[in-house]
């Protein structure tokens, strides 16, 4: 079994608001949801107008397979374009 986690930390421009931010990070997390069936959630930077991280992660049984769906992840995220990446962490795991 192949575990592959990643987290993106985004820069959200023009967001004056707790209520912006959420709108512009629920949007993203839907869509990698939609398009990868990955387990998404708002990690960390809760109370921060402007700055958000996103963690996720992914099981398979093909180290290969789970680096390439990661990397689309993060190709993804950036042509969104909702926010600016920037930063991006991954780590997979064989177990």
């Amino acid at each position: 079994m192949v575990i592959g986690t990643g987290i993106i930390i985004l820069r959200i421009h023009d967001c004056r608001s707790l209520k912006g931010k959420r709108k512009v990070v629920k949007s993203i997390i839907n869509r990698m949801r939609n398009s990868f069936n990955v387990s998404v959630a708002e990690v960390g930077a809760n109370e921060i107008y402007q700055r958000a991280e996103i963690g996720f992660s992914l099981v398979g049984n093909d180290r290969q397979v789970i680096n390439s769906k990661i990397d689309k992840i993060f190709n993804m995220v950036e042509k969104i374009g909702l926010a600016e990446v920037i930063d991006t962490d991954m780590e997979i795991i064989n177990i």
